[in-house]
């Protein structure tokens, strides 16, 4: 089925933690970095997930944010490091691709945030992503 979520990255389910509504699912990415989702109970039964299940995490480029250095103090786990491979700056909004290892991401933020980083091809950047903004799919 074909998406219009650019952002889809393979990986290994490593662990499901479920609750009484939603669950945890830590995953394995090729090039070895780890991503948490957190999806509801009801879903990650219906996918059958259980560790070694081969899935594919998706985020929508809005989703995803940026930072310049490694961040802590932060709620948010996923912290993908990268560097900037491609920009698109709009009036408003600005298309950021991040070549990753095993992969590749676009975030879309606005102009004056791409500008106030001073982003360019080749920046680092670590891309983060909150839980609960990432699905999952099984092939």
């Amino acid at each position: 089925m074909p998406l219009s979520i650019r952002n889809q990255l393979p990986g290994t389910v490593t662990a499901i933690t479920p609750g009484e509504v939603m669950a945890t699912v830590k995953l394995d990415l090729s090039g070895g970095h780890h991503l948490t989702a957190a999806i509801t109970r009801e879903a990650a039964e219906d996918l059958a997930l259980t560790p070694g299940s081969e899935v594919r995490a998706l985020v929508k480029s809005t989703e995803v944010s940026l930072a310049t250095a490694p961040v802590t103090g932060l709620s948010i786990r996923n912290q993908l490091p990268g560097k900037v491979s491609e920009i698109t700056t709009g009036e408003a909004m600005t298309s950021v691709k991040i070549t990753v290892n095993g992969g590749e991401l676009t975030s879309a933020i606005t102009t004056d945030a791409a500008t106030d980083l001073g982003l360019t091809p080749g920046t680092p950047v670590v891309a983060l992503i909150k839980s609960t903004e990432i699905s999952l799919a099984t092939p």
